[in-house]
């Protein structure tokens, strides 16, 4: 079926429907992962937004289960320059077209996604419709793409209750803001138990459950929109408990400590993203998903120091507290996908904590 991409500064795409043959609003962002589909659809910090996949040929290793970062996909929409129809892979269980209209997720193939990132990357990072409807009228599109917003996605995305992930070591609590899977699977490979709680429970809740230490996990959306999970990070900030943050949990640390966030201009997303260590000068090849990142004009050496800027802009990739046992990130070092050259720093987590530290062994 011909389908159209309209972008709101008036660019339209033509190609072909996949999944879900519905008509969706979202924000317009692009991956240049070569492969990892299954693990960024299933990514809930993409809650909210449509993904162009830069790479030209995706699916053909179709769909394993096992490889799931969360119960579901969670983009509003998949954006591909072909789609693999017949995946080759003895894991395959499912095709990426029946796995998609299966989630009601629409898309389109057959554009040039090179181009349309190249549009985002000049243009910035805009909202866009994706339809079937060949008479559209493109005034009218235009100015519904330009009133659309994301509005505090982190409510889709958190675990509805409490529960608790047993282990034989230290106990971690985690706050789940859109946690991937294999942020939880880090910590139950080094022994934690792991309680995971929903967004919106108060620190008091989880200074009652007496853990070693705190994990602040990804998730989608403007931090800056998270005011009251803010409050609860300040009490975390000041408790004096050890405490490891990841992407939007980097970023409300940051806003509660006092810091400040900015959007950027079309972000960065893709497993291939050197990160330096501000200690060593060592670079670490990293993978990512953000929009938004700390901004360096707020910075205050009273309050943090960068302990990873990014190769390619020097934007903040990494803070140290001073005078605080917290320290977080902007990248993803559990991977899923990516390299896992950051993996590390779970262990730095588990000697913060108290535990035996492997760090040196686990480098690359």
């Amino acid at each position: 079926m011909k389908t159209f991409l309209i972008l709101e500064d008036g660019h339209v795409f033509s190609g072909t429907g996949i999944g879900s043959p519905k008509e969706v609003i979202s924000e317009i962002v692009f991956n240049t992962s070569m492969t990892g589909y299954q693990e960024i659809l299933t990514d809930p910090s993409y809650a909210g937004q449509a993904v162009c996949m830069t790479y030209p040929l995706i699916g053909n290793y179709g769909i394993c289960y096992e490889d799931q970062q969360s119960k579901k996909p969670w983009p509003d929409a998949f954006i591909v320059k072909e789609l693999s129809r017949v995946p080759s892979n003895f894991r395959s269980q499912n095709s990426i077209q029946d796995y998609l209209k299966h989630y009601d997720i629409p898309g389109i193939e057959g554009i040039d996604t090179r181009a349309l990132a190249k549009v985002l990357r000049e243009n910035g990072t805009m909202n866009g419709m994706i339809t079937t409807n060949s008479d559209f009228n493109l005034n009218q599109i235009i100015s519904k793409l330009k009133t659309y917003k994301n509005e505090y996605p982190v409510k889709k995305v958190t675990c509805p209750e409490k529960h608790v992930l047993k282990g034989t070591g230290l106990k971690v609590a985690l706050m789940d803001f859109g946690v991937k899977r294999n942020i939880v699977d880090s910590l139950q490979k080094l022994g934690c138990e792991v309680t995971i709680y929903p967004a919106s429970t108060s620190a008091e809740e989880i200074f009652a459950g007496k853990p070693d230490g705190i994990m602040l996990s990804n998730g989608p959306g403007d931090p800056r929109e998270c005011t009251g999970i803010i409050c609860e990070i300040r009490k975390i900030y000041d408790s004096g408990i050890p405490v490891f943050a990841i992407c939007l949990g980097h970023q409300l640390m940051a806003l509660a400590a006092g810091l400040g966030v900015r959007k950027m201009k079309y972000g960065h997303r893709g497993a291939n993203h050197p990160v330096r260590e501000q200690d060593t000068g060592r670079v670490y090849i990293t993978s990512q998903n953000h929009g938004y990142v700390i901004d360096s004009n707020s910075m205050n050496t009273k309050i943090a120091v960068a302990s990873f800027v990014n190769v390619n802009d020097e934007s903040i990739e990494g803070l140290k507290y001073v005078d605080r046992n917290i320290f977080t990130i902007q990248f993803h070092p559990e991977a899923g996908p990516g390299p896992r050259d950051a993996g590390y720093l779970f262990h730095m987590f588990i000697k913060m904590m108290g535990g035996q530290n492997d760090a040196e062994k686990t480098r690359y």
